[in-house]
């Protein structure tokens, strides 16, 4: 379950969404590369699976937490309680795998903004956006009535419970 402390923050704007979009291109694009070249065999091996990138805003003109996880399960978060503090660390073997399977669900193509026509319906609500590799964004609003698309959420849980995620603003 998302932790009480982000159960209720404003949408992004668009300056924000614009941003996210861009941020989460540039991310998107060293992802593919990581995950193409490893499944390839290149002379670095890279474990197969997806880079997930997990982005959370906190009120209207509150800060941005980013969380990526590498398919091996290391994860690096920045600002991840709102308060400018980075920390880095990894999902145990059981979660890793859990979060691969998910990744890896053909449900998930069906969730995402594109496919559901996502649009932002609440403010005053926390917006969360997993950037998934090839391109796939899927947004989750903490909207009372809005219903979270499950594989996505299963996803969302899996990494606010896993990683820090409390709000200090």
């Amino acid at each position: 379950m998302v932790r009480p402390s982000w159960s209720r923050v404003p949408a992004l704007s668009a300056g924000v969404l614009l941003a996210t979009a861009l941020t989460g291109c540039a991310l998107l694009g060293d992802a593919g590369n990581a995950t193409t070249s490893g499944q390839q065999g290149s002379a670095t091996p890279t474990p197969t699976g997806n880079l997930v990138t997990l982005m959370q805003r906190l009120g209207g003109d509150g800060p941005v937490r980013t969380l990526d996880v590498e398919p091996t399960g290391r994860w690096q978060c920045r600002d991840c309680a709102g308060d400018g503090v980075d920390a880095t660390g990894a999902l145990n073997p059981e979660q890793t795998s859990r979060l691969q399977r998910m990744l890896a669900d053909p449900a998930l193509a069906r969730e995402t903004d594109q496919a559901r026509r996502y649009r932002q319906l609440c403010i005053g609500v926390l917006t969360s956006t997993l950037l998934i590799p090839p391109g796939l964004t899927v947004t989750i609003q903490d909207c009372p009535g809005e219903p979270a698309p499950p594989v996505a959420y299963e996803v969302l849980l899996l990494l606010t419970q896993a990683t820090p995620a409390d709000d200090k603003g």
